[in-house]
């Protein structure tokens, strides 16, 4: 993917305004600010007025350390390719920042069916037993039902 200013990066991922659990590595939690913008920069092939201009837009909220300075993680990091893919895709920073707005929002909402669906195995066996329980009541028929 080529960033706004041409340099390439490679990697495309689903992103959103606080990217999804990212790798960690040397660097630690995914969500600890480590890198510095130049660094952020370099890493992610894009420049540092770039990823400021995306700061101000609302597109991501580095850390910053008690004197002020920028901190990314890895999750920056990887909503800042994020950026870079849906800008090379066209969008402006305005489509860009309501993407990452509405795939946060979808993983949101898998999460939360996936524990609903969990949950719901866990009915159908609690009915399951139930029943049987019902049946054994009832000395063995369904007739009753």
């Amino acid at each position: 993917m080529a960033a706004s200013d041409g340099v390439t990066v490679a990697g495309e991922h689903d992103g959103g305004l606080v990217a999804a659990a990212a790798s960690g590595g040397a660097a630690g939690s995914g969500d600890t600010g480590v890198y510095a913008i130049s660094v952020a920069a370099e890493l992610v092939g894009t420049g540092q007025q770039n990823i400021r201009q995306y700061e101000r837009k609302g597109l991501l909220t580095p850390e910053r350390t008690d004197g002020g300075t920028r901190r990314y993680s890895e999750n920056d990091l990887t909503t800042l390719r994020r950026i870079g893919v849906l800008l090379d895709e066209g969008l402006n920073l305005a489509g860009v920042k309501r993407v990452l707005e509405l795939e946060a929002a979808n993983r949101g909402l898998t999460e939360d069916n996936r524990g609903l669906s969990e949950h719901n195995e866990e009915l159908r066996a609690d009915n399951r037993g139930l029943r049987k329980d019902l049946k054994a009541a009832r000395g063995g028929t369904d007739s009753e039902r």
